[in-house]
Parts: structure tokens; sequence; C-alpha cells
């Protein structure tokens, strides 16, 4: 399972939504210009997400996207899902033999784990240097 550029800058959107959460909106061309993305590639991306319920739209002069509930409240798979479809490893897994169909359907359950349990909040402190830190001694 590869995740495209789709949801790589579909997470970059949103992380930005995130860390400017009730500052108002924010036009996707400040998005593109700060990670030096194709505008035209996030309008492509903005609307399933906006589709999902995920972001608003809010015309006029001042602008742009704002998130549709608190960044804690969106998860990673919840974006993912949106724009990358269904989590599968592999195709075809009920085709698969036993044992391997159960491996990947661990695999499967284990990355849904990860996305579905980070939110938009998370990722935003994280990128802002707010996470917690370990230091190690050599």
């Amino acid at each position: 399972m590869k995740i495209s550029t789709k949801g790589r800058y579909g997470l970059t959107i949103m992380i930005e939504l995130a860390k400017r959460f009730g500052e108002g909106p924010i036009s996707l061309k400040t998005i593109a210009q700060t990670h030096d993305l194709s505008e035209h590639y996030l309008e492509q991306l903005i609307s399933p997400l906006r589709n999902a319920g995920l972001v608003k739209s809010v015309r006029g002069a001042y602008g742009g996207y704002i998130l549709a509930n608190e960044p804690a409240s969106i998860t990673a798979g919840d974006i993912i899902s949106v724009l990358e479809g269904p989590i599968s490893p592999v195709e075809g897994l009920e085709d698969e033999e036993p044992a391997k169909r159960e491996l990947w359907i661990r695999i499967r359950d284990a990355v849904k784990e990860v996305l579905n349990s980070t939110t938009l909040e998370d990722l935003a402190n994280y990128s802002d240097g707010e996470q917690e830190s370990y230091m190690f001694y050599i």
C-alpha cells in the first residue's frame, strides 16, 4: 500500500488549516506557496474534503477554507479515506490463502488504527515543534 500525493498533499492542506484554526479562512494559494505545491492540484483535492464535510469554504476577498470541526475531532484516517479510498495492503484479499489473508488483515488493521488514532491536532502540534521529545544518552 502506498499513499499517493493526493493523500500526502491533502494532509498538508488539513494540517495548515489546523495550525491556523480559529484565525479565519486560509487561501489555497497561501498553502501552495508555503509548501511549494501546485495551487491547481490543491484545488482538485479540496473538493472531496469539502464534500465529505471536513472543510468549509468562505467566499469573498478574504475568503478561503476553514476546518468544519475542531482539529482534535478530525483524524488522519478521515482524510486519507476520503482522498485515497479504503485502506488495503493488497488487492484480492478474499482470494488469498488463509495464512496470508490473516497477515494482510493484521497489517491493514494496524495501519487503520494508527491513522484513526492520530488527529489533526496531533499533527499540527507535531509540525509546530510542540511534540514531546526524548533525550538519548550514550
